[in-house]
């Protein structure tokens, strides 16, 4: 089973890196384009969509997977019990959208005031933003299903399509000189808008003539298990987003440029974040299927040790090549990769914290989830409001790594306590230290030899025998799960 697993992440990551690869082509790009102030404004507002997404879809993506696995428990008829849940969820999400756009746009210009000087001058930015984040609530749900029916092409296809145009008209853009003009950086929320516009238009014939339309009764069954969702999901996303907002407020000079440039060197760890993205895609629905609780149970300890164990590959893999990687940003904006290693471990505990959080959603015990990311939220600002005055988007940095540690002790310890996991606790931190002690073996290597094709020689090597070591340890038949995944792939 763990090796559906692996298949359905593989699938799902490698449309995702291609994704986000594609995206990812506008970080060298505006940091060349835009100063670090002005594109701190991009940083800012792609800090406060998450917040909003999660707030306005509610936990309904987690809901549907769970309310669907069990109407195929109930039997009957499942197919009208899963287009009624669908339509409940999607038209609540729907109208949440709908009244936040409509608020944000006659409120626009005293949110323009608080959020500062940029946005006060074009108080239009905000009704762009509204209008994506309108869309894209919209698509979440139907996005959902798709994942839970196993159409993995359509939904990895409507993605690359609205990634492709949002990529297509920010370079158009550019390079026909609208960036110059006085609406200057909303051109980048336009093509974000038209790119989502666009996928709302491609998904909305798989839904199958399913109309929003909310049954109250089912509503309520699904909000009992869906808020904590929301207010955890919230918490988590202010734990990852709020360490901008915490520079914006905190830093007494050139806020924004510092914002800016935190953005742009944690843009460079997407490797890591995209393997944790298809990671959840691929595992989300997956550990909240129907499983017997020994079967659950088995699997999701032998999931994180290799959640872990790619995950510090995939951490040596850019810290040794660090300075390489710091190229894809402007010049203005490389001051700050020395924050690279702790952005990572925060990535790498925050995959973490998602695997031990399968346990209560399956047994439907959402509300831990809610103490786990408002201890995580109160480490952020105690250590934000300490950190950030004094060192700037370093202490942001160090910050969000002390967070998502407190938020993996929190949530094991919860696990021993209600729903005992035999994690192999043992194997997991010796392949974390055996790659920190190879990480302290390439800084010191680094320091001492002066050519660079040396240290990125002795580097691979490293690479290469902490992998070795893995695979030989697990018994890993590189082979076999290759031709899996591309049999799966077929």
């Amino acid at each position: 089973m763990l090796e559906k697993l692996a298949k359905q992440t593989a699938i799902y990551g490698i449309s995702t890196i291609f994704g986000r690869f594609l995206s990812y082509l506008l970080t060298p790009f505006y940091t060349r384009v835009f100063d670090a102030a002005t594109y701190g404004i991009t940083v800012d507002v792609y800090a406060l969509i998450p917040l909003a997404l999660v707030l306005l879809t509610m936990g309904m993506e987690s809901t549907y997977f769970r309310f669907a696995a069990k109407a195929e428990e109930q039997g009957g008829d499942v197919r009208a019990a899963k287009r009624r849940l669908f339509a409940t969820t999607w038209g609540a999400t729907t109208l949440a959208a709908l009244l936040f756009f409509v608020l944000l746009v006659v409120f626009r210009h005293p949110v323009s005031v608080w959020m500062g000087e940029a946005y006060e001058a074009h108080p239009e930015y905000l009704v762009w933003v509204g209008a994506i984040i309108l869309l894209d609530v919209t698509t979440a749900v139907p996005y959902a299903r798709l994942r839970e029916q196993g159409r993995a092409g359509r939904y990895v296809g409507i993605r690359l399509f609205s990634v492709v145009v949002n990529v297509v008209l920010a370079f158009v853009f550019g390079f026909v000189g609208l960036y110059d003009t006085s609406f200057g950086v909303g051109w980048v929320f336009v093509a974000n808008f038209v790119a989502s516009a666009l996928a709302l238009a491609a998904i909305l014939p798989t839904t199958d003539r399913v109309l929003p339309r909310i049954d109250r009764k089912l509503l309520s069954r699904v909000l009992i298990y869906s808020l904590p969702l929301m207010v955890s999901g919230f918490a988590g996303t202010a734990n990852e987003f709020i360490d901008r907002q915490m520079i914006k407020f905190l830093v007494p000079e050139d806020a924004m440029a510092q914002m800016g440039i935190y953005g742009a060197i944690v843009k460079i760890g997407v490797v890591m974040v995209l393997f944790t993205q298809m990671y959840r895609l691929a595992a989300e629905p997956f550990f909240l299927a129907d499983y017997k609780k020994s079967d659950f149970v088995a699997m999701n300890a032998a999931a994180l040790k290799y959640f872990v164990l790619a995950s510090m590959f995939i951490f040596l893999g850019i810290v040794f090549f660090r300075d390489l990687f710091a190229l894809i940003v402007g010049p203005e904006f490389r001051q700050g990769i020395g924050i690279l290693p702790a952005v990572l471990g925060a990535n790498i505990l925050s995959g973490v914290w998602l695997n031990l959080s399968f346990w209560y959603k399956r047994e439907e015990k959402t509300s831990f989830a809610i103490l786990v990311t408002f201890v995580g939220l109160l480490f952020t600002v105690v250590f934000n409001v300490i950190f950030v005055p004094r060192w700037g988007y370093y202490g942001a940095a160090w910050a969000r790594l002390i967070c998502e540690a407190a938020m993996v002790a929190v949530s094991y310890y919860l696990n021993r306590r209600f729903f005992p996991t035999p994690y192999p606790v043992r194997r997991i931190a010796e392949y974390v230290l055996l790659a920190l002690l190879v990480y302290g073996v390439s800084v010191f290597m680094d320091r001492s030899v002066c050519s660079a094709v040396a240290r990125y020689a002795i580097n691979l090597l490293l690479l290469a025998g902490y992998t070795c070591y893995a695979v030989r340890r697990e018994r890993i038949d590189v082979k076999g799960l290759i031709r899996s995944i591309l049999h799966r792939g077929r």
